[in-house]
């Protein structure tokens, strides 16, 4: 067994849960443990729990069946400790300091977090505040920069593309045009992949506002030339050239004030500009419910398998990312309040359109 001062490691999931985060949590216990007689403390609930100490020892739980449990065990919330900081109503203490009494009640070494962009932001703020601190890469959006991958992706593609083809012998039935909506409202990794994987007709993304006057060219040409069914993936937070020219506090109150979803509003735009009849389906949750895809469970432990070295090593500051296929070290402030963007020479954006498909401009 190697030597290494950090015994006593705290770990939470925080944001939206996502296929791979048991695994991840599994192989990052048993590794720490094997390798280095690391002790662990599960946190509940994300950062709700940490600041209020609300911790048990992950001794206690069977780890060997987690790795192909979806969801996560120690629970998540959306709780920002920096965010507009109040003092508790009941302690008197700021968020941080109730963050300090469970270090200092746990005999914390070090914290690991698992989840995107708002928790390693987050977790950032805690290594700048003194903390030793870890991040793991968790979004099914795979948006987090300094990572190629994020797990629960690779799943969340699986079943989203799962969706596409189960709706597309639907429109084919009715020689109709279906918008299917896809998670991913800042960026349109997951649109583009399944997107391409379910082979829609059109691809609508966040990063490429969309013109209803092409699109609508687009499907009445494929339809004269003898196609009666299309198959549209919209990503949840695509854009028209209107919205692409508000400020982001008008953007956000125009999408506020939307009555449905931005799909519904495409399906309704493309019927009206093409007379061909439309419909919605939004896949929803079921994206980043249920088990993980054996990718990744093995890149979940891969990368929790990592997180035991980065601590024994004292790697503190980073996040535990994918670079080419290996594992490296991204320091967490590259990370903080960033979104990795589809770029517009992306080679999976260069192989759709390729292959034909619209992207709405």
């Amino acid at each position: 067994m190697k030597t290494t001062s950090v015994k006593t490691v705290g770990i939470l999931t925080s944001g939206g849960d996502a296929p791979g985060l048991n695994a991840a949590i599994r192989a990052l216990c048993i590794s720490g443990k094997n390798k280095y007689g690391m002790k662990f403390i599960g946190i509940r609930n994300g950062y709700r729990g940490l600041i209020d100490g609300n911790t048990f020892k992950m001794d206690s739980i069977d780890l060997e069946p987690l790795i192909s449990l979806g969801g996560t065990i120690l629970g998540t919330s959306r709780v920002k400790p920096f965010k507009n900081p109040v003092p508790d109503p009941k302690t008197g203490l700021l968020p941080v300091d109730g963050i300090r009494e469970t270090f200092k009640k746990n005999k914390l070494d070090a914290l690991v977090c698992l989840g995107g962009n708002g928790t390693n932001t987050t977790a950032s703020l805690l290594f700048d505040a003194g903390f030793n601190v870890i991040g793991l890469p968790k979004t099914i959006d795979n948006d987090i920069v300094g990572t190629d991958e994020t797990f629960g992706f690779h799943t969340a593609i699986d079943v989203a593309t799962e969706g596409l083809e189960a709706i597309r012998t639907t429109a084919r039935s009715h020689s109709r045009a279906m918008v299917v909506e896809i998670m991913g409202h800042k960026v349109g990794w997951l649109g583009l992949y399944a997107g391409i994987a379910g082979h829609a007709d059109v691809i609508l993304l966040p990063e490429i506002p969309y013109d209803i006057k092409k699109i609508a060219k687009f499907l009445k040409e494929k339809k004269a030339n003898g196609q009666e069914s299309f198959v549209i993936a919209c990503s949840e937070g695509a854009i028209n050239l209107a919205e692409a020219k508000l400020s982001k506090k008008e953007f956000k109150k125009a999408r506020a004030e939307m009555p449905q979803s931005v799909a519904f509003r495409v399906a309704k735009e493309i019927e009206e500009a093409t007379g061909i009849e439309t419909r919605t389906s939004v896949l929803g949750y079921l994206q980043r419910g249920g088990a993980p895809k054996p990718y990744d469970m093995i890149l979940a432990t891969q990368i929790g398998n990592a997180a035991a070295d980065f601590l024994a090593k004292k790697m503190f500051g980073n996040l535990v990312a994918i670079k080419g296929g290996k594992i490296a070290a991204t320091p967490l402030s590259e990370v903080a309040g960033k979104v990795k963007e589809i770029p517009m020479d992306d080679d999976m954006l260069k192989t759709g359109r390729d292959l034909g498909i619209h992207f709405g401009d």
